[in-house]
């Protein structure tokens, strides 16, 4: 679809048909970024979409274990009653 940049003030905008933003997922917060040649226009989402679902996976998959041993502080030791 081609389209002309409107002017808005000291800037410059792009009127989006209703049809475009609701295929797109579009709604009142998007994000804009510039890619080579170009700008991109994502809808805005959670920073941590997806992370329950992904955290199931890997619980499933058994790869949900600590990397290393714990090793105690001095505070476990000295200061942290059980």
């Amino acid at each position: 679809m081609k389209t002309k940049l409107v002017r808005i003030g000291n800037s410059r905008g792009v009127r989006i048909p209703k049809l475009l933003l609701q295929e797109a997922g579009l709604e009142d917060e998007v994000r804009l970024r510039v890619v080579e040649g170009g700008i991109v226009i994502e809808a805005e989402r959670d920073s941590r979409t997806g992370w329950a679902e992904a955290a199931l996976v890997v619980r499933a998959a058994g790869d949900d274990e600590l990397l290393d041993e714990m090793v105690s502080t001095r505070f476990d030791d000295t200061e942290w009653e059980w």
